[in-house]
């Protein structure tokens, strides 16, 4: 017989999961173990979600680390990260030669920008569906990707890329002047194509090669992300800014990435950075806006690499703002800080406001990618979308970081087709619900059936289940808009819907390639529904409404006198968000490409022609040519350093 201790008993239902799981990385990459001046600080801890049924590989509810070497036929036994030896030190040490430790890494660094993503968009995150093609059933085409591969060895060469096909991370390793260079072993590497893919699950159309910008943004985008991320990490943003004495602007880890591959692959310095480079000569030399460069450059990378430019540079006149009491404070009223290293206060201070700065420019980058087109982005229209969502969520503008955005775009030359003048009033969206008075009922009837559904949406744990039921909320607004605008006496709304949406459903549409469903009307999809639910810093709890709706026309000839040629399909629709925060639902924006805009149409025939001209369209060589209308592969050959 038991006796009673008088200890009363504990539910496990009383004991808190541990909210994060802590493990250990490298802050940067390996090579900054190897120098004295960083070795103290490139070991760090940081925390993920804590996932409870987390398997080993590691495979979780995002992601799934499958580690098989194709060049040397090896499988490597997975981490498991819940074994109590494991668990006790915050995962396995830091180690070049430890394929688990490799494991954790890519598994420890995509959680944390998956994190990022979720707490800027007020939602779950969801990877691209795989397309299941014509042969499944209608409006089940696409099926549900749970987890993201990730292979921290999949080849042997100077490359890591995101496969949209394989929905995986494909990391390469290779052999450098000093070792064995893993890809996988860098922070801003693996930052960099999971944002990739992240992206990629929310503007699934933006690997389509349109514009210049295009491909472009997904590059300068990406490396955006894995930059802000650095000043998360507490002991290197104190010890660089400790080094350079406050000042950004002057060359530190902080502004640059992949430092290990870059070298390793024969540059001067890192594989990119934000405000400087490091000549033939070995000088660093900043970099300076230049207009011209905006309008000459091509390649995807180096376009990219002009967003970074002109966003990282608002950053820092935010920065030097929010620092100016602490200079002040340090210096006597100076602002001429003594000479001799900085008080460990100081440097405490402007680290925290060098990290405040960072953490509201990276929810900016992100929660704006709610407010840009569907297909064929600008960097002018990211302009617009950081402008508009900034706004929504902080009317007072304190610091000036709009004022600081909108300077940096102006003084590299980026500016938005169609305005007038660069000021926030101009370069916010217009109010839809102003610029079309007399339509939107179809839409308003949309929002409105929908407020339940979305409800059960936002609070779902499961993101299967989250995924099934926006799928059915898309199958319900394509129906709803068909059964509103079907019919001969429908024509004052069909007017109105195009001119909001930029869609054409008129029956008797004479379009090139626009197909026509059994009913008559044309075909459109209902490519995304995504309920938001955000909460303001005064307090204010946003919830949004974001509807995409496209059409496209199919195989238009690049060439109108070579019908016969090379073809691409040609897109048209809009992103319409919705206030749901009163009983009736109000669309506030539609940021809309119409389907029958000629100019846009031969700009785009204009690039794609003069793509068959330029080195990049060797990619034709090894993913199809034009013919194919989003390359299988497209950020492989990009990221190919050989």
């Amino acid at each position: 017989m038991a006796l009673d201790s008088g200890i009363p008993r504990t539910d496990d239902r009383d004991i808190a999961r541990p909210p994060y799981r802590r493990l250990r990385v490298y802050a940067l990459d390996p090579s900054l173990s190897l120098r004295l001046e960083t070795a103290t600080i490139n070991r760090t801890v940081i925390q993920v979600q804590w996932e409870p049924e987390l398997r080993p590989g590691p495979c979780g509810e995002y992601v799934e680390v499958v580690d098989y070497d194709p060049a040397s036929g090896c499988w490597y036994q997975p981490i498991d990260l819940n074994a109590n030896h494991v668990l006790a030190q915050d995962g396995v040490a830091p180690s070049q030669g430890n394929p688990q430790f490799h494991q954790q890494m890519v598994y420890a660094v995509a959680m944390r920008t998956i994190a990022s993503f979720e707490q800027a968009l007020g939602r779950r995150v969801q990877w691209s569906p795989r397309d299941l093609g014509k042969k499944a059933e209608t409006g089940r085409r696409e099926q549900y990707v749970g987890t993201l591969r990730i292979y921290p060895h999949a080849l042997r060469a100077a490359n890591a890329y995101y496969s949209p096909e394989k929905k995986a991370l494909l990391f390469g390793y290779f052999q450098g002047a000093a070792g064995t260079v893993f890809s996988c072993l860098s922070q801003d590497i693996v930052a960099h194509e999971t944002t990739h893919a992240l992206l990629d699950g929310m503007h699934r159309r933006y690997v389509e090669d349109n514009h210049p910008d295009t491909l472009a943004f997904h590059e300068g985008f990406a490396d955006l992300v894995a930059l802000f991320q650095h000043f998360t990490l507490a002991d290197v943003l104190r010890h660089q800014l400790a080094r350079t004495r406050g000042d950004l602007e002057t060359p530190s880890l902080l502004g640059e990435l992949a430092q290990e591959f870059g070298e390793a692959t024969g540059r001067y310095g890192a594989l990119r950075s934000a405000i400087g480079n490091v000549d033939a000569d070995g000088k660093w030399r900043p970099v300076v806006p230049d207009p011209q460069r905006q309008r000459d450059a091509s390649e995807p990378h180096e376009r990219g690499s002009i967003l970074v430019s002109a966003v990282f540079s608002a950053f820092l006149a935010i920065y030097k703002v929010r620092a100016r009491s602490v200079f002040a404070l340090a210096s006597a009223g100076s602002g001429v800080l003594p000479e001799g290293a900085l008080p460990a206060g100081v440097v405490e201070a402007l680290a925290a406001e060098a990290n405040k700065t960072a953490r509201h420019f990276l929810n900016m980058c992100i929660r704006a990618l709610d407010y840009c087109p569907p297909f064929d982005i600008t960097f002018g229209d990211y302009l617009r979308a950081l402008i508009t969502a900034d706004y929504d969520m902080m009317l007072d503008d304190r610091y000036g970081y709009r004022i600081a955005l909108i300077e940096s775009f102006r003084r590299w030359g980026i500016i938005p087709e169609g305005l007038k003048a660069l000021s926030e009033e101009q370069l916010r969206w217009s109010y839809a619900d102003k610029e079309y008075p007399a339509g939107g009922y179809a839409l308003g009837q949309v929002a409105s059936h929908l407020k339940t559904l979305l409800a059960d949406a936002l609070f779902q744990r499961q993101r299967e289940k989250v995924f099934e039921t926006l799928r059915s909320a898309r199958a319900m607004v394509h129906e709803l808009l068909e059964r509103s605008l079907s019919g001969a006496s429908e024509r004052n709304e069909r007017e109105a819907f195009a001119r909001i949406t930029g869609l054409n459903l008129d029956p008797d549409a004479d379009l090139l390639g626009l197909r026509n469903q059994r009913n008559g009307m044309p075909t459109f999809e209902v490519h995304a529904v995504l309920p938001t639910l955000r909460v303001t810093p005064d307090g204010r709890i946003w919830k949004q409404l974001i509807v995409t709706v496209t059409q496209q026309l199919i195989d238009v000839p690049v060439d109108p006198l070579k019908p016969d040629g090379d073809t691409f399909n040609f897109r048209g629709g809009s992103t319409l968000i919705f206030d749901m925060t009163d009983d009736v639902p109000a669309l506030r924006y539609a940021i809309t490409r119409p389907i029958d805009d000629s100019k846009r149409l031969n700009a785009v025939r204009e690039y794609k022609r003069s793509r068959t001209a330029q080195a990049l369209a060797l990619r034709g060589t090894y993913f199809g040519g034009l013919q194919v209308e989003a390359p299988r592969e497209p950020f492989c050959m990009l990221h190919d350093e050989h």
